[in-house]
């Protein structure tokens, strides 16, 4: 467990100097390129999205994930991994660009127990 708070910390430093860069989004295309493609540094090709309207962006990710090798190496479930070392530091960025989004991420649709991991990012239905 140990390793996993490493891990964790050295991921929200990294989120943390990111964000010092100061940019923020406007738009759902605007939150696939900054954060997924620039913060997380994933490939398009790695990124489908199920859906993108002005409100919501719905992804699934199949990129080399290294908390999922990690936790395939450790013998941790990559729900638990997810849950402590990437989603607040996720959340964290996200607010940064954009302090009305809201983040989620699909334990039920999460490698290796699917294809891809699955998460949703939108603005809560009082911001439309």
């Amino acid at each position: 467990m140990c390793v996993l708070v490493i891990a964790k910390y050295l991921f929200y430093l990294y989120a943390w100097l990111r964000c010092l860069r100061g940019q923020k989004v406007k738009t759902t295309v605007d939150i696939l390129r900054l954060f997924y493609l620039d913060f997380l540094r994933l490939d398009k090709r790695d990124v489908e999205v199920i859906k993108l309207d002005e409100h919501e962006l719905v992804t699934r990710c199949r990129n080399r994930c290294l908390i999922l090798k990690l936790s395939l190496r450790l013998k941790v479930d990559t729900k638990l991994a997810c849950k402590v070392v990437s989603e607040p530091e996720c959340r964290y960025v996200l607010h940064n660009l954009n302090q009305r989004l809201v983040f989620e991420r699909s334990y039920n649709h999460i490698r290796p127990y699917a294809e891809g991991c699955e998460e949703r990012i939108y603005l809560p239905s009082e911001d439309r």
